[in-house]
């Protein structure tokens, strides 16, 4: 992992705020609507074509919507925020994030995750290392069997004062879980939320290709815990040489808060027990019977409430009822700006007119430009191409399963006529769509992990890029070679 240049450390510049990044987003968006037509495909039996599409012309936005619609500069927020319902990656992502924030309040409070933490780091060093590269397997796995991703904010939340302990950045823990989850995420052979759904729609068999998969995810994961390693062992061994080596104050003041009289009892054994077999039974729900956010939430839920009884019974803490539900309020509060920030996504893709391929909107005339773009190309380019195509329309789409639902009817169909496998145009979206999470500020998994790590989106921006880079060039090699090969 390279580091941006830090030799101007005392610089007036002052990076933007996410919100005033997405407002910009937002406006530029509303400008389109006045310059740019919007267009829309006709179905047949359900399928879209490139064919089928057709403009209707520029609908500029207002300023300020009135009545049912939405579609205004002043009403973006708002609509973004009740868009979708319980199964959305709105609201009902939005409504999982406070919960599962307010959950891991009360967790996190109890005091048993730091002090299990402490009790197994209690000597950073060599061994603490390796822990790395072994978890970071641990989290990219889970990535590509049931597809974490937002569930890794909790996991930040929980990891990032043991390993501040431990002697490792705020950037160490980020990656290791986040880009972990997403490294999975874009290189599984069974997720549940983008493989899946893109296979269904493409007319594949669920799981088919798994074995080209299987080995692209053990090369990227590899790589990524490799480069990780050597990283946190940088930062162990000279803390000063971290980018956010001030702004981790806070996790070198939390973590050293607690005396070493503080021993691991069976109440933190409870919570920790509690804590893993709330996360193998949420895997188990997802993997087995397909839960998503309202089950999930719920789960977390349970397990929140398992705490709470279990630190009022052992008095963990000094913790009451009151303080248990002080708690859950506080790490509702943590996660609000995460939720926010979904509602600001949302809002600026119901601007471009929405994601319905069959409505019109600006962001169907984006899609159908670039697939026409496409169009033509040998087949090589033109697997890169909607390998390209598909990191792009991840900045306004961040679902998997949203982005396979709008693109894959259009892909699919394209890919025959390039004489591309179809099994290749998923592999491109899968990949597309994965890695560029790593990045795009519309991800509202992203911004979470980096509201609990207390780390701006611009300085994560300035870390992270040439590893991203590295991988979506990786990604592009394996693409070509899905061609090669005629991966099907």
């Amino acid at each position: 992992m390279n580091s941006p240049d830090t030799s101007s450390p005392r610089s007036s510049f002052r990076a933007p705020d996410t919100f005033v990044i997405l407002f910009v987003v937002a406006l530029v968006a509303w400008l389109a609507t006045w310059i740019v037509p919007a267009g829309q495909f006709t179905s047949e039996d359900g399928a879209f074509s490139i064919d089928s599409f057709e403009y209707v012309g520029v609908q500029p936005a207002t300023l300020l919507a009135t009545g049912d619609d939405g579609r205004g500069l002043f009403n973006f927020l708002f609509e973004g925020l009740i868009a979708g319902d319980r199964y959305s990656a709105t609201v009902g992502l939005m409504a999982f994030l406070l919960i599962v924030g307010g959950a891991f309040g009360i967790i996190l409070k109890t005091g048993a995750i730091e002090i299990g933490l402490k009790s197994l780091i209690k000597q950073p060093g060599p061994r603490t290392d390796w822990m790395i590269p072994v978890l970071f397997f641990a989290f990219s796995l889970s990535g590509a069997v049931f597809g974490m991703s937002e569930e890794a904010i909790v996991f930040v939340m929980i990891m990032a004062p043991g390993l501040g302990r431990a002697g490792y950045d705020s950037l160490t823990t980020l990656v290791l879980i986040y880009g972990g989850t997403q490294i999975g995420f874009a290189t599984s052979w069974m997720n549940p939320f983008s493989v899946a759904v893109a296979q269904g729609i493409a007319g594949l068999d669920l799981m088919s290709g798994a074995g080209f998969r299987m080995l692209m995810w053990l090369v990227f994961t590899a790589l990524g815990a490799g480069a990780l390693f050597v990283y946190a062992r940088r930062i162990r061994l000279q803390p000063e040489s971290s980018i956010t080596y001030e702004l981790d104050e806070w996790l070198r003041t939390d973590t050293d808060a607690q005396e070493s009289e503080d021993r691991f009892g069976l109440g933190h054994a409870l919570i920790v027990f509690t804590v893993l077999g709330g996360v193998a039974w949420i895997a188990w729900g997802v993997s087995v019977h397909q839960y998503y956010f309202p089950e999930i939430a719920a789960q977390f839920f349970a397990m929140g409430l398992a705490a709470a009884l279990i630190a009022r019974i052992f008095k963990l803490n000094g913790m009451d009822f009151n303080a248990c539900g002080e708690a859950f309020r506080d790490g509702a509060i943590q996660l609000a700006p995460a939720a926010i920030i979904v509602g600001f996504a949302k809002g600026i893709v119901v601007l471009l007119g929405g994601d319905d391929a069959s409505d019109p909107s600006v962001l169907n005339t984006v899609l159908y430009v670039m697939a026409g773009a496409i169009d033509g190309l040998p087949t090589h380019i033109a697997a890169v191409g909607m390998y390209v195509f598909q990191g792009v329309i991840n900045i306004f789409v961040v679902s998997g399963s949203g982005q396979a639902a709008l693109t894959m009817p259009l892909m699919a169909p394209l890919a025959d006529l390039l004489s591309v496998e179809r099994q290749t145009a998923v592999l491109a979206f899968q990949l597309g769509d994965g890695l560029m999470n790593l990045v795009v500020p519309s991800s509202a998994a992203l911004m979470g992990c980096l509201t609990a790590a207390r780390i701006s989106w611009p300085l994560w921006l300035g870390f992270i890029w040439k590893p991203v880079v590295a991988f979506l060039m990786l990604g592009g090699a394996f693409v070509v070679l899905a061609v090669s090969l005629g991966f099907s």
